[in-house]
């Protein structure tokens, strides 16, 4: 051995392209389907709705700079929101 720990290998993913359906059918026939999983992943929270008061001239500034960076004004808005929240990390 060359001084590595030894790690037990994933499976590798198949190279052919299979459908959802097909690897749902290859699960129920109880077929190892672990080689179409890389198991990395992003946990998503849920998002929840809230209400914010815009009056007219910030309405209109945002839909302005939206339509300036051709970005729909949610996109603006969540943007806005992420970088506020990097700021506070940084800072």
């Amino acid at each position: 051995m060359n001084g590595n720990k030894t790690r037990k290998a994933m499976p590798t993913t198949p190279k052919v392209k299979v459908s959802a359906e097909e690897i749902a059918e290859r699960a129920t026939r109880g077929e190892n389907i672990s080689a179409y999983f890389t198991n990395k992943f992003t946990v998503v929270r849920p998002l929840q709705r809230v209400n914010v008061d815009l009056t007219h001239g910030m309405l209109r500034q945002l839909d302005e700079r939206a339509a300036r960076l051709n970005v729909s004004r949610q996109a603006l808005k969540q943007e806005a929101r992420a970088e506020t929240g990097r700021r506070r990390k940084a800072g």
